[in-house]
């Protein structure tokens, strides 16, 4: 599985870490419902990081179709609240 993350790149992770990206994504929708800025930035550097950490990093010279778009880590709450909807980034 290919994740983009915004500003940075792109990164193979396991299929198996989805459930635990999913899990910090539904979270994350909750903190922008509920307007919690500390939470919010608390947890989309957890989802980042979980990523940079798991992922090996695709090296820029290769094409490949993203599955998921992670914002940057600058992104705003106010920006969130358009992104981490419903189901946020991920399905499920």
């Amino acid at each position: 599985m290919i994740v983009r993350i915004l500003t940075e790149g792109q990164y193979r992770i396991e299929s198996g870490l989805y459930d635990d990206l999913n899990t910090l994504d539904n979270a994350i929708v909750e903190a922008v419902a509920a307007r919690d800025e500390t939470r919010f930035r608390t947890l989309l550097n957890e989802l980042l990081e979980t990523v940079r950490r798991h992922g090996i990093p695709v090296s820029p010279d290769e094409f490949v179709e993203s599955d998921i778009i992670l914002p940057p880590p600058d992104t705003t709450l106010e920006e969130a609240q358009h992104l981490f909807t419903g189901d946020g980034l991920l399905p499920g």
